[in-house]
């Protein structure tokens, strides 16, 4: 029995997650209301407030389910490896995570999205792979370059997820790791001395 209720609350809640995604891909979040969330997935407010006490709080969960994966994705992943190319099961696994949540991604990184919420998995991410010793640049130099990198990045993502038919995640990974690997080894060869 106690299995029935689980499934029927991950139920729910995939339908209030994936309507609050269609409502923010229209709306900030500001403009949208408890009603509106529950007459577009067909569920009572009852059972809205079963699960979370407002909007902004359903949002923060599920912003911090995803931090989870992408945290548990990072813990994989080689830093300073000599072999580079290690950091594609990595890629892979983020692109699967965004590809698995589309909707909800498309949301966020959208103009009604949460851009505390790209910063958050930015800086998650430059934590973990910039090593500013690694080069011969000054701060500010490492700092724009990592900020272009990851600005594409974003936006190669809001492409690839925006598309009905795309490449897979391992197709992105090669991809996002090449274009990056290629863009930093012509820097540092054209411009660090």
């Amino acid at each position: 029995m106690a299995e029935k209720v689980d499934r029927r609350v991950r139920k729910t809640k995939a339908q209030l997650r994936q309507g609050l995604a269609r409502l923010m891909q229209k709306k900030s979040i500001k403009e949208i209301t408890v009603k509106e969330l529950v007459d577009e997935v067909d569920i009572n407010r009852s059972t809205f407030y079963l699960h979370y006490t407002d909007i902004y709080q359903m949002l923060e969960k599920i912003e911090e389910e995803a931090m989870l994966e992408i945290r548990e994705a990072l813990e994989g992943c080689p830093v300073h490896c000599t072999e580079r190319k290690k950091i594609i099961p990595f890629l892979a696994r983020f692109f699967s995570i965004m590809d698995s949540n589309r909707d909800l991604a498309l949301a966020l990184l959208g103009p009604n999205g949460d851009m505390d919420f790209v910063a958050r998995i930015e800086t998650l991410i430059a934590s973990k792979f910039l090593d500013q010793n690694s080069f011969s640049l000054s701060d500010n130099e490492v700092s724009y370059a990592y900020s272009f990198c990851l600005s594409g990045c974003v936006g190669m993502i809001k492409t690839w997820l925006s598309r009905a038919e795309h490449e897979s995640p391992d197709s992105m990974a090669r991809l996002t790791f090449h274009l990056i690997d290629n863009i930093t080894q012509k820097y540092l060869k054209d411009y660090v001395r």
